[in-house]
């Protein structure tokens, strides 16, 4: 069975988003922040807080979209399947 490359990407990046406005907005509502806020090194713009959690939506989003294409290529391309 072959992936839908695009429809995967899109789906591992919403989940992606998601968790990352999720976990920020939990890190908000209880005051920490020490660990998540690490990911300002890898997220530019990110802090933890409300408007850095839509920050976290965006670039999560967008790397859960190319990793989500990249592993369906590669899996596609290891499945064996010929492309119709």
């Amino acid at each position: 069975m072959k992936l839908k490359v695009w429809a995967f990407g899109v789906s591992v990046g919403l989940v992606w988003g998601a968790m990352m406005f999720l976990a920020t907005a939990i890190d908000v509502i209880k005051g920490g922040g020490e660990h998540l806020g690490l990911l300002k090194v890898f997220y530019l713009g990110y802090q933890v807080s409300w408007p850095g959690a839509i920050i976290g939506l965006g670039w999560g989003f967008v790397t859960g979209l190319l990793a989500g294409v990249i592993i369906a290529l590669v899996y596609n391309s290891l499945s064996g399947e010929k492309q119709k």
